[in-house]
């Protein structure tokens, strides 16, 4: 069970500023053949509300499922933990799955939230700080998946990251794997990290997942050419593309694309780009691991997998892992 000790909350969120960054990231991403975008693009404060909506859909078992394994092993989870650990939360986003395990931490130094949403960020460490009063909760505001500067944390806690949502799919293999490797380096030889990973299972209950029939995902898809549009003066007609998810079974993955149903020149911070009918941008991968494809990326970060924790259906892990 938590003790709330440390200093007060309340610490000033780290500065992220990158549209310079960002805009030559999706001029380079369209300019692709095939054409992709970084799905980090999603997440702005429509995409955030929409997500949450999609955490809610039944399609949608990844959150509910994930939730029931850290509610049913949150204390074990705490234990491995230790106490005086600071988490660290890699996309903290509304915040739910984290106050399992600070409920059950022994004496934790402090929570560190990182997201990419300032708006949802404010508001996560803002009711972390008022849950917890004697907890340190020290925000950043920073693209976790690039290398960010950690606020001072108090000596001698043991780092332990938190990475759930199975985002970690969301990467290509070498790309994890070198995400993996900056957490690694994060947390340091005494650290830790809980991942979420989703399983593979069967096609039916994926596709259904990502192609709800309240249509949301669909809407959370098109917003990222919204925010384009808003952003970065960009010309895409929502109404000429449409959502399309699909398992790639040889790669193990779902892929989210979005489709130009006409062929069409978009426009995007000026820069003239050419839609052929039926050509698609590719928004977003979502690996499903089994345990060898786990094993490899985390063995090639530097960490060994030192428990892992599913539920009933065997759909989805938590894995707690440690320094190799």
């Amino acid at each position: 069970m938590t003790t709330r000790t440390g200093n007060a909350a309340g610490n000033r969120l780290g500065a992220y500023s990158a549209p310079d960054a960002l805009r030559a990231e999706v001029l380079r991403g369209l300019a692709n053949r095939p054409k992709a975008l970084p799905p980090k693009l999603f997440y702005d404060r429509v995409g955030a509300r929409l997500f949450e909506e999609i955490c809610e859909l039944p399609e949608y078992y990844l959150t509910r499922t994930e939730l029931s394994i850290l509610e049913e092993r949150a204390p074990q989870i705490a234990e491995r933990c230790g106490e005086h650990v600071a988490l660290i939360e890699y996309g903290s986003g509304a915040g739910i799955k984290v106050r399992l395990l600070l409920d059950e931490l022994e004496n934790p130094a402090a929570y560190v939230p990182v997201d990419i949403s300032m708006e949802q960020l404010v508001a996560v460490a803002a009711e972390r700080a008022r849950q917890y009063p004697r907890l340190r909760v020290a925000p950043v505001h920073a693209d976790y998946t690039t290398r960010f500067l950690l606020p001072a944390l108090p000596p001698g806690a043991r780092r332990v990251a938190f990475f759930p949502g199975s985002t970690i799919g969301n990467l290509h293999p070498a790309e994890a794997t070198a995400f993996l490797s900056r957490i690694r380096a994060t947390v340091g030889h005494e650290g830790a990290l809980i991942l979420g990973v989703d399983r593979g299972k069967d096609i039916d209950v994926l596709h259904a997942a990502y192609n709800d029939s309240s249509g949301v995902t669909a809407a959370f898809n098109l917003n990222l050419l919204a925010r384009l549009n808003r952003e970065f003066g960009a010309t895409f007609d929502l109404r000429t593309f449409r959502h399309r998810a699909h398992f790639n079974e040889a790669a193990s993955r779902i892929e989210m694309h979005l489709e130009s149903l006409v062929g069409q020149r978009v426009h995007v911070a000026g820069v003239p780009i050419d839609f052929a009918r039926g050509e698609t941008i590719l928004t977003e991968c979502s690996y499903k691991y089994d345990r060898p494809f786990l094993e490899d990326v985390v063995r090639a970060a530097g960490f060994s997998i030192e428990q892992l924790w599913t539920d009933e259906q065997d759909w989805f892990w938590v894995g707690f892992l440690v320094p190799a």
